[in-house]
């Protein structure tokens, strides 16, 4: 290793730290809530707060689905399909992350309620 390679590895570790701390830093501002589909359908908004513990149980293509908060995470704890893929996706709390159910045909999605969905001059 010369030292221009020394130097690319340098600068790539630094702009990716900084990616993975404005990454956070975004997800981390103001509330979020969680969005549930059916189908590309909105069936749920769920707000993601402390002291919140709730679980919800709503219709899949193979049956019922449970999906379980707790304060500002939330996850599938019950469904029907062959291998429990859904259930062992686990927690998720970040806007970053998704649970997708593709048996059950059901998505959840982590929103930050402040977030821009576009601007117009």
């Amino acid at each position: 290793m010369n030292k221009s390679d020394i130097k690319l590895i340098f600068i790539l570790l630094i702009v990716s730290t900084l990616t993975i701390g404005i990454m956070k830093l975004k997800s981390s501002e103001g509330t979020k809530e969680a969005k549930v589909y059916y189908q590309n359908d909105l069936l749920l908004t769920i707000p993601l707060n402390q002291n919140f513990n709730k679980t919800y149980t709503v219709n899949g293509e193979n049956g019922d689905v449970v999906i379980e908060v707790e304060n500002d995470k939330i996850r599938v704890v019950e469904e029907i399909s062959p291998l429990h893929l859904c259930s062992k996706q686990g927690w998720i709390k970040e806007t970053y992350e998704s649970i997708v159910c593709l048996p059950n045909k059901i998505i959840i999605k982590i929103e930050a309620s402040n977030e821009l969905d576009a601007v117009v001059e």
